[in-house]
């Protein structure tokens, strides 16, 4: 299995009007992300509206997403569940589907302790082929996994490689993770510490769908050893990242902004996502102009 590096975007579900699945938008979503140099894709994750989606929904964007990549990026699908056996048989069918790697919640419903943790990562683990990502989100669950843990799952549980590291502050933990031998670090957050994090050591970062020409330019200009690049198109995007990150707010302003591109047709989301008001729009503008101020985003086909 080749390593995950790079900029991996956590795909936007896309919806019509009426709130069903708009196929063709998603489809063309896809492949927008390709075209801006997206070195990987994360589906059914926050971003993704995961926690509103039928399982048989599920089910159809993952068959038809790893038809149309055609191996062409690494697919990681989210597969967490508040039960462990629950977990487990959404990882296999993730596994049976397509999926390259899953990234995996803890569960946060009814919490356990790290012995828990591990027999619950252990589990998932054993019962697929491919690579396990713990996500590390404390904000959102509520369920602290310290570096020492997370070096420890990827030590004693064969299949644990990577986590998303989203446990502000986020660039001492990754310090962390790297030092105690722990998995190969990406960060989260809407990459909104993602140069810290990456001079520390993490390899990739898991952002939204819709700055992908800024996330992969100023990867480009770290890895090409052009920092002082890398922070000026970070200082424009930052404003929008800042905002995107808003609880309640960022899934609407991403997916407002690819309609703004011509990549999706609506910017529907589900409740209890929101969607953001005329005022809201209007700041949003202003701030997806600042982030784009001098990148060019490839054509939309």
């Amino acid at each position: 299995m080749r390593t995950l590096e790079g900029i991996f975007p956590i795909l936007n579900t896309t919806f019509h009007e009426d709130g069903t699945l708009d196929i063709e938008s998603q489809l063309r979503l896809v492949n927008y992300l390709l075209d801006c140099g997206a070195h990987g894709i994360g589906l059914f994750g926050n971003a993704s509206e995961g926690y509103a989606l039928l399982a048989e929904e599920r089910i159809r964007l993952l068959k038809l997403i790893v038809k149309e990549v055609n191996g062409r990026v690494p697919l990681v699908v989210s597969s967490g569940h508040t039960g462990t056996d629950a977990a487990v048989l959404l990882s296999k069918e993730a596994e049976d589907l397509g999926a390259n790697a899953l990234m995996v919640l803890p569960p946060f419903y009814m919490k356990t302790d790290g012995e828990g943790l591990m027999h619950y990562y252990r589990a998932i683990a054993s019962s697929v082929r491919i690579h396990v990502m713990i996500q590390d989100a404390p904000l959102m669950t509520q369920v602290p996994m310290p570096a020492a843990l997370l070096a420890r799952m990827a030590r004693e549980i064969e299949g644990v490689r990577y986590a998303k590291v989203e446990a502000p502050p986020t660039a001492p933990k990754v310090t962390q993770v790297v030092k105690a031998g722990g998995p190969i670090v990406f960060g989260g957050l809407n990459g909104q510490f993602m140069i810290e994090e990456i001079q520390r050591g993490a390899r990739g970062i898991m952002p939204g769908s819709d700055m992908i020409p800024v996330y992969v330019e100023i990867w480009n200009s770290l890895a090409a050893g052009q920092t002082d690049a890398a922070w000026k198109v970070f200082a424009q995007a930052l404003p929008l990242m800042r905002y995107e990150l808003q609880p309640g707010m960022g899934v609407s302003a991403m997916k407002n902004n690819l309609q703004a591109a011509g990549v999706i047709r609506s910017a529907r989301v589900r409740h209890p996502t929101a969607s953001l008001d005329p005022h809201s729009l209007e700041e949003l503008r202003v701030l997806r102009e600042l982030a784009y101020a001098d990148i060019a985003a490839p054509a939309v086909a």
